[in-house]
């Protein structure tokens, strides 16, 4: 049941918060004076619930202290494309859309459902972004999207306790990582846990040697589909990948288990009562789920090391993250363009780093805003790794391959888990599956 909360008298520089629309949805008031947007309700739409609504919910008090608006919360699940398309349709959009994938922002741009950011936005972007950031809120020139929360998905988490067990310590490269994982493996835990139930996460684990390996350039352009899968790069990164996979003993469960092990899962086999694995790989919100549901210390008794190089590339630092995009058919254009603007200053990403479970890809955001020192090492690495840091390329690719449960890349990852015997017919499925949805 959706939490509600009453709705408090103020002064006219008090914050009213938590009161609850008609409609169900979380709203903030704040009160009237001289405040810009006093009277003027914003609407919003995003992914997020549980603790990361509650928490954004707090970036929007903030913005309601400033501003005097009225924001109204909708949470769309993880389809905000259909749930959002549907809104538009109905004559109900909302002013204010957080989306999480590239693909996404493009089609809402080329669909003409978004209006360009403000010169306000626009030099607040430059100011505060790596430039990257800006490629992937820009679509035919035009800066539509403002990333306000990124995900590090280059992060290899681990149970220090396993890792001193065996004698290990965190490796530098990926050489090192698979030599480290044997010597786990031998010490009687498997090497890591894989959650390979969930597709997205082996399009992770791809991602990340592949942008090691081949580089930037070479990712940039299979992200777009500008080389094919078939492509020596792709081959060689499904080889690297595919040998981890199938060596003895080091997924939990083997290959097997790690098709019938999610997300949340494979972070219990490390972190949870009976450990099966030492290490998981995946993003930064793998700290969120063993510390809120395994109660782990983070930078104690469950800790990360950087993705590390594969052969003699660079170490990868591969993002996603959620851009706030101004609807045309919102109610409220002044008061949407108001609280993207908000979201591009360092003072409204300081007020979740505060609360928790959040980074920024805001440069000008003080470090020590974070809590602990684990965020801020995952962030500072994310800040530093600048313009070579490389967007979530499924994230990137239209729905229909790098987005959908049980097709796409997703299920042709999964079944290269199951058998990775060959990577050059694993690349050809991949370029047919990629070539029929880009073109679609």
């Amino acid at each position: 049941m959706r939490r509600r909360t009453m709705l408090l008298s103020c002064t006219t520089v008090a914050l009213a918060l938590g009161a609850t629309a008609c409609g169900g949805d979380p709203v903030t008031t704040a009160g009237g004076g001289d405040k810009p947007l006093s009277g003027q309700t914003v609407s919003v739409a995003g992914s997020w619930s549980g603790a990361e609504q509650k928490n954004f919910q707090k970036v929007l008090d903030a913005f309601s202290a400033k501003t005097g608006a009225t924001t109204r919360f909708t949470s769309t699940g993880d389809n905000v494309s259909t749930v959002v398309g549907s809104k538009i349709e109905g004559g109900n959009a909302p002013d204010v859309a957080l989306v999480p994938q590239v693909g996404v922002l493009q089609q809402f741009a080329k669909k003409g459902w978004l209006k360009p950011l403000s010169a306000s936005a626009n030099k607040a972007v430059d100011t505060n972004y790596a430039n990257v950031w800006k490629t992937y809120g820009t679509v035919d020139g035009s800066l539509y999207g403002l990333y306000f929360k990124a995900a590090h998905k280059s992060t290899v988490w681990y149970s220090p306790a396993a890792l001193d067990q065996a004698g290990v310590k965190p490796p530098k490269t990926y050489k090192e990582m698979l030599a480290s994982a044997r010597t786990v493996s031998d010490s009687g835990l498997s090497a890591f846990a894989v959650a390979g139930e969930d597709g997205w996460t082996l399009t992770d684990w791809f991602e990340n040697i592949y942008l090691s390996q081949a580089g930037p350039e070479k990712y940039d352009q299979l992200a777009a589909h500008e080389i094919k899968w078939t492509d020596p790069s792709v081959v060689r990164a499904l080889t690297t990948l595919g040998a981890l996979f199938s060596e003895k003993g080091l997924i939990a469960g083997g290959q097997k288990g790690a098709l019938g092990t999610d997300f949340p899962g494979s972070v219990e086999q490390v972190f949870g009562p009976d450990p099966e694995a030492g290490m998981v790989y995946e993003g930064d919100f793998v700290a969120g789920v063993a510390k809120d549901q395994f109660g782990r210390t983070i930078g104690e008794d469950a800790d990360f090391f950087p993705f590390p190089a594969v052969d003699s590339g660079e170490a990868p630092v591969v993002s996603g993250g959620d851009a706030a995009v101004v609807l045309k058919d919102g109610g409220n254009q002044k008061g949407a363009m108001a609280l993207v603007e908000y979201l591009a200053t360092p003072e409204a990403a300081g007020v979740w780093a505060e609360a928790g479970g959040f980074i920024s890809p805001n440069t000008e955001l003080d470090l020590a805003k974070y809590g602990d020192d684990t965020t801020r090492r995952i962030a500072q690495s994310l800040v530093d790794a600048g313009d070579s840091a490389r967007f979530d390329m499924s994230d990137q690719a239209p729905a229909a391959f790098g987005g959908t449960k049980g097709t796409g890349e997703w299920k042709l990852l999964q079944d290269f888990l199951r058998d990775p015997s060959d990577p050059e017919a694993t690349a050809a499925r991949l370029e047919a599956a990629a070539a029929k949805a880009y073109q679609g």
